[in-house]
């Protein structure tokens, strides 16, 4: 272990030790790449007494170097691209894994001075070390750069940051692999929600896009947290997922159907729920109940069991009101497009009804946003002329 005593004047050894324990417990339990990062820059920094730290990793399929955190005046989330094959100090660390310490940047040709000049940051002694796995492979480089009492980076603050390297790269590649299997996991959902919408909408990426936006707004205007609201907005696609049971002779049939189609077509609920039952993943336990419960209604006059107020979970009551909202103002075979104000209109009325009460009011709050997202409607869909509520609500 590096002697901790002389790389800053202002911690102890003492406290550069319970800095490094806290920097190991608190990596090991985050998942999230992002606050892994700012976490591992956060330590860096105060370890270190830098004025700027910045964690690049390694693009394979880009090749390319990036950093999405950085500490220090002018970066704060900022996200900077650097090519694998360029030749500054930070592309040659990481082809090289080697360290390289910059007593003075600006004499050294290898420094590139771009980033100092948007940011007006002047860079004065800078070191970058390798972030290896235990395979030996490069992963990324972490830079710090200008000591607070004006020193250059010495031997014990080398080895420091490459200790930090060392205890951080596990880490990364867990929160790496947990975010590769998250994406993977939502691009999925979102796959199969086409899938299940595709056979009655013009456009159904937009109409899946839509639905997850107004959800995930009207979440937040809730007072919900950001992360249940992303899992709102990440369940919301496969609320109609039940529709790929129905066939087309009654999905795709204009106008108002016969009571017996229209039972058939309330079973939609029912293939849904079945279809995502017994789910272990957080996102498709939301989705379930969205699904099997987003055509009940506030009043109990909705279906498939009946519930009403409190009784629908409220992740159902939530895209309900974003479902019925998009469906009037998109155009599908059956109806055209409403305008925005006449949708509004329609949601306001039906509270106490149809919906929430307390989620109207939070889609009044978020409507001017939500108007935003129908802004082309006007020009892209058929003008025929409005069809009552009775004969363009299929659905509801």
């Amino acid at each position: 272990m590096p002697d901790f005593t002389h790389a800053s004047d202002k911690l102890t050894a003492e406290e550069k030790l319970r800095l490094l324990v806290e920097f190991g417990t608190r990596i090991s339990s985050e998942l999230h790449l992002d606050k892994l990062l700012d976490i591992i820059a956060q330590q860096i920094t105060q370890m270190l007494d830098v004025g700027r730290c910045t964690i690049y990793l390694k693009d394979e399929e880009k090749q390319e170097l990036w950093s999405k955190i950085a500490q220090g005046k002018g970066l704060e989330h900022t996200e900077i691209r650097i090519p694998l094959e360029s030749e500054g100090i930070i592309a040659l660390v990481a082809r090289e894994g080697k360290t390289i310490n910059l007593p003075n940047a600006y004499e050294d040709p290898r420094f590139p001075v771009d980033v100092d000049m948007v940011t007006a940051f002047r860079t004065h002694a800078t070191i970058a070390v390798p972030l290896k796995n235990n395979s030996d492979e490069v992963l990324g480089v972490f830079q710090a750069s200008n000591k607070s009492d004006g020193t250059p980076f010495d031997k014990n603050d080398e080895g420091l940051l490459r200790l930090l390297a060392t205890l951080a790269s596990g880490s990364i590649e867990i929160a790496q692999l947990y975010q590769e299997i998250r994406v993977a996991q939502l691009e999925t959902i979102y796959r199969l929600a086409v899938t299940a919408e595709y056979r009655d909408q013009q456009d159904t990426r937009q109409h899946l896009k839509n639905i997850s936006i107004i959800a995930y707004l009207v979440a937040l205007a809730l007072g919900m947290s950001k992360s249940e609201a992303e899992l709102i907005k990440n369940a919301s696609p496969l609320h109609d997922i039940g529709k790929v049971a129905l066939a087309d002779n009654i999905l795709l049939k204009p106008g108002k159907l016969p009571p017996e189609e229209f039972e058939i077509m309330k079973s939609h609920t029912i293939y849904g729920g079945k279809i995502l039952e017994g789910a272990h993943s957080k996102v498709l336990q939301v989705a379930h109940k969205m699904s099997l419960y987003h055509h009940e209604k506030w009043n109990g006059a909705g279906y498939p069991k009946g519930l009403k107020e409190e009784e629908i979970p409220l992740e159902a009551r939530i895209v309900t009101v974003a479902d019925v909202f998009d469906a009037l103002c998109v155009f599908r075979v059956y109806k055209k497009a409403w305008k925005t104000e006449e949708a509004l209109a329609y949601i306001v009325d039906e509270a106490g009804k149809s919906f929430d009460p307390r989620i109207v009011a939070a889609f009044k709050k978020v409507y001017p946003s939500v108007k935003r997202l129908y802004a082309h409607v006007s020009v892209n869909q058929p003008q025929n002329q409005t069809l009552p509520v009775a004969e363009t609500t299929k659905f509801f």
